[in-house]
């Protein structure tokens, strides 16, 4: 076996692991809603769901080989895994402060050639699993977005080439609004004032993004005032929304380049997000100049 057909089979199983585990990390969702008395690497809170889907996933991903290192947005450092060439970065449950009011929450992977913290250019694929009404799952690839629907254990195709429309139709921003820079608040107060653009703002951020891969759009967690680099990680989550959104033609940016081309100083750096249609990217990066 050559090693290009080793790393596209390890990928596959990735992906399959992930998908595989979905319909038992939401049914394990059921009574873990409580915080545990801990916070993750980021300062944030843990629920009970997310150590025990981040375990979960570690484990594993871990048993797989060509699997070199198992990072997680609820772990401090990197745990090394195997001696293969793939290094996989997860957040095992993005949104779980949604838990208590029972709100979307999804998993965020990517899967790098590079050791970790690696830059997004070196992802060989990305994705998300959506615990939504329905558990679907966006992977990019090769140049191609699927979209899934995991039921059962099947995995179904639902569009086997996903691409964001070009005329845009919602728009999420997070964040307090008092803590967003004079710029960035005017750009937003622009987008209210279309009448063509609708407000979807979940509190999840895969939920979100979702929103936009499937309408149009925006959405964005931008820099802070007192926290320039805002709030999400660059290695768990924004790479791989970034690899996905662009892969379905879309584009990301940090407020003055593309996520892919931030260069990545730590594990669980943290950058701005901005994501979706390629024309309220490009009015977005000119209103931040």
């Amino acid at each position: 076996m050559t090693a290009a057909n080793a790393e596209n089979d390890a990928v596959a199983e990735i992906v399959d692991v992930i998908a595989d585990s979905a319909a038992e990390i939401r049914r394990g969702l059921v009574g873990r809603r409580e915080d545990v008395d801990a916070e993750n690497p980021s300062g944030e809170t843990q629920a009970e769901a997310d150590v025990w889907a981040d375990e979960l996933l570690a484990e594993r991903l871990a048993a797989i080989e060509g699997v070199a290192e198992y990072a997680s947005e609820e772990r401090v450092e990197i745990s090394q895994v195997g001696d293969g060439d793939l290094y996989v970065a997860v957040d095992p449950l993005d949104g779980s402060s949604n838990l208590k009011s029972n709100n979307t929450m999804g998993t965020v992977f990517g899967i790098y050639d590079e050791p970790l913290p690696a830059p997004g250019t070196s992802l060989v694929a990305s994705g998300w699993i959506l615990y939504g009404p329905i558990t679907t799952m966006a992977f990019a690839r090769d140049g191609t977005v699927t979209k899934y629907e995991l039921t059962g254990g099947e995995r179904t195709v639902v569009d086997p080439d996903v691409t964001i429309p070009d005329e845009p139709l919602v728009y999420g921003f997070g964040g307090r609004v008092p803590d967003w820079p004079a710029d960035f608040e005017a750009y937003v107060r622009e987008i209210e004032s279309d009448d063509s653009l609708k407000l979807r703002y979940g509190g999840a951020m895969i939920g979100d993004v979702n929103q936009v891969l499937t309408y149009g759009g925006i959405f964005a967690y931008p820099a802070l005032e007192g926290s320039p680099e805002g709030k999400l990680r660059l290695q768990f989550e924004c790479n791989p929304i970034a690899h996905l959104v662009e892969t379905a033609g879309g584009r990301s940016s940090d407020g003055s380049q593309s996520i892919l081309a931030v260069e990545p100083t730590e594990l669980h750096q943290r950058v701005p997000l901005h994501v979706g249609t390629e024309s309220l990217i490009d009015r977005l990066e000119s209103a931040l100049a």
